[in-house]
């Protein structure tokens, strides 16, 4: 069934803009991103849009609709009524290069900040083994798109441009954990984390979490232990002593707490 769509999107560049009305014939079943194509297709054929897969795998079209970070393409116009205006404007926490596209290379450099992984040498055979349930702990951080939609709600980012030198954000510290967690990475991340990453500065509200398209439990999971672990390399007794004399004790090692 088609129908008429009322839409605003908003039109502009890193100098400027504002919301523009549409009108767009939609069909039943389609998303948000079905019905901009349609609107740059037979209205504003100089309507920036990034975009790649359609499939909410990439994290491409992140954008906010109706004041609300989502992918475009996960976006089903069933969602709304469909005499509802659908508002649609770029991600505000990141300069706006044009239309719905924005400068995401904040997140690219705070990327290169980050240590890689340090997983020693390879067994006698030439193969790396850990426990299963080790692999398991991780596998829910790699789901990450990196549509950057959690970067984009965190209001330690958004509100206070002055944060975005010492704070590395939501996406990162999911980042940090994953790789603090491995049990074959010899390098230790919770100083970094703590010291040029700012993650004492996280108030854990867990609106990263809400936004989320993969469903990762960024706060419960990664922000949490991370911090815990920061806390206890930092205020434990045992383990500064451990630390202090070169001793990496099991069970005073904040890595088998998790």
């Amino acid at each position: 069934m088609a129908y008429e769509l009322k839409m605003r999107i908003w039109r502009g560049d890193a100098e400027g803009g504002d919301l523009a009305d549409f009108t767009v014939e939609v069909s039943e079943g389609e998303v948000v991103l079905d019905a901009l194509h349609r609107v740059q297709a037979t209205q504003a054929g100089d309507l920036a849009i990034r975009w790649n897969c359609k499939a909410g795998k990439c994290g491409s079209c992140s954008a906010e609709i109706n004041g609300r970070p989502r992918l475009l393409c996960m976006t089903r116009l069933s969602d709304f009524e469909p005499t509802e205006t659908i508002t649609v404007t770029p991600m505000r926490t990141f300069p706006v290069v044009r239309d719905l596209v924005t400068d995401v290379s904040f997140n690219y450099r705070k990327a290169r900040e980050l240590p890689y992984a340090d997983l020693g040498p390879r067994d006698d055979d030439g193969k790396r083994r850990m426990a299963q349930v080790d692999v398991e702990r991780g596998q829910e951080f790699r789901k990450c798109i990196e549509c950057f939609l959690c970067q984009n709600v965190c209001h330690v980012v958004r509100d206070h441009e002055d944060n975005k030198q010492h704070f590395a954000g939501p996406r990162f510290f999911l980042r940090y954990a994953e790789l603090d967690m491995h049990p074959l990475d010899r390098n230790d991340r919770r100083k970094l984390a703590q010291e040029q990453a700012g993650l004492g500065m996280c108030n854990i509200t867990k609106c990263c979490t809400e936004v989320c398209p993969e469903g990762i439990h960024i706060t419960d999971n990664a922000i949490i232990p991370m911090k815990e672990r920061v806390a206890d390399r930092k205020y434990d007794p045992l383990v500064w002593l451990g630390n202090k004399i070169g001793i990496r004790n099991k069970d005073t090692d904040s890595r088998t707490e998790v």
